[in-house]
């Protein structure tokens, strides 16, 4: 169904916000043969480029970085204080497994005060991020001649197939970039209409630093950003709360907290995955964002923008999971919708697509 090995090579290469130099290496030896070029740019965002028929440039983003740590002090015991690079939820530290990339990997475990020592108030509280350390398991003088303030922390965790389902950290957003680098793959001997820039971007957990620098310099007509969204199809969860289910195929993204979908894109995905068989489901997510938010708007034009995203369960914890079948399903959309965006029209005259070629003049419905 798809290459799992490849996906878990991808989702343990280590990557922080701001140390995305692993992964790039990974995605770079993967995509070179895929695609006519690739650039990489001054914030080390991998631009993986693929010439069309025709001078219109379209821009997907998936971005490389996961949410990890950085090292902010080391104490007289060789203890590790560290600050957070991206959200996270404080419970899902308590005895992890971590990687200090200093001048050689070093694993070490969250540690913070045992409950068997709190006071009857404290274990009734969540542990806050600034009371946990990292335990190397090593003196002080051996600490210091591998790890420095600044060094980045990742999760140490291995993915596992787990039904119809993979189970690893850092999903968000490692399954996006096997995503687009399997659609690249299917489009390798394929002619499509306009210029495709794949984009690996960087810093996205930080603010979306690496979309918005990229989409600048390529300043793209069409804009697809690739991520994953919230699946709260769990015990408990009340029906207009769940987002997106497992299973039920590729969601196509209405909004989010930081983008409105133009709504020309959305429905030329929703006919697109009609057309094909491809399931599909609506995601409007209340609150979070993603790289869309920057192919959308920081062009020097703006982009007709939208997005593909992959339902996941446990976002930002220990582990995350996400359906085999839904990957599937959002590399066949992504690779449907780059193949036929010259055969719709992108008219604002029309708020239902049609199966017309649109010139310059009728995307912008400029007179």
């Amino acid at each position: 169904m798809i290459n799992v090995e490849l996906l878990k090579s991808i989702c343990e290469t280590p990557g922080a916000p701001g140390f995305e130099q692993r992964i790039r290496e990974l995605v770079i030896s993967e995509v070179r043969p895929l695609v006519d070029q690739v650039e990489i740019d001054a914030m080390g965002n991998v631009l993986a480029i693929k010439k069309g028929k025709a001078d219109k440039r379209v821009m997907i983003a998936a971005h490389m970085d996961e949410i990890g740590f950085i090292v902010t002090h080391i104490d007289e015991d060789g203890f590790v204080r560290f600050h957070t690079l991206g959200g996270f939820d404080p419970k899902t530290l308590t005895s992890q497994r971590v990687i200090v990339h200093g001048e050689r990997d070093l694993v070490g475990v969250m540690g913070s005060k045992p409950i068997h020592l709190m006071k009857q108030e404290e274990r009734n509280k969540q542990v806050p991020i600034s009371e946990y350390f990292i335990d190397l398991g090593l003196p002080r003088e051996e600490v210091i001649k591998y790890v420095s303030v600044g060094d980045s922390i990742t999760r140490d965790r291995e993915l596992i197939e787990m039904g119809e389902c993979v189970n690893s950290k850092s999903l968000d957003n490692r399954v996006s970039v096997f995503i687009l680098i399997e659609a690249l793959r299917a489009l390798k001997d394929q002619e499509v209409p306009y210029d495709v820039y794949g984009v690996f971007t960087v810093q996205e957990e930080v603010g979306l630093r690496g979309a918005i620098s990229s989409a600048h310099h390529i300043d793209p007509d069409f804009g697809y950003g690739l991520d994953v969204t919230i699946a709260f199809d769990v015990p408990g969860a009340q029906a207009h709360e769940r987002v997106t289910r497992l299973g039920k195929g590729a969601a196509i993204k209405i909004m989010d907290g930081t983008s409105i979908s133009d709504y020309r894109m959305v429905n030329y995905m929703k006919e697109t995955a009609a057309k094909h068989g491809i399931p599909w489901q609506p995601e409007v997510l209340p609150a979070g964002g993603t790289d869309t938010a920057g192919v959308q708007r920081s062009g020097k034009k703006g982009a007709i923008a939208g997005a593909i995203s992959i339902p996941l369960r446990h976002m930002h914890q220990t582990i995350e999971m996400a359906h085999k079948q839904d990957v599937k399903h959002c590399i066949d959309l992504l690779q449907a919708c780059l193949l036929e965006l010259d055969q719709y029209n992108w008219s604002f005259s029309k708020t239902r697509g049609g199966s017309s070629s649109a010139s310059s003049a009728e995307i912008y419905d400029i007179p």
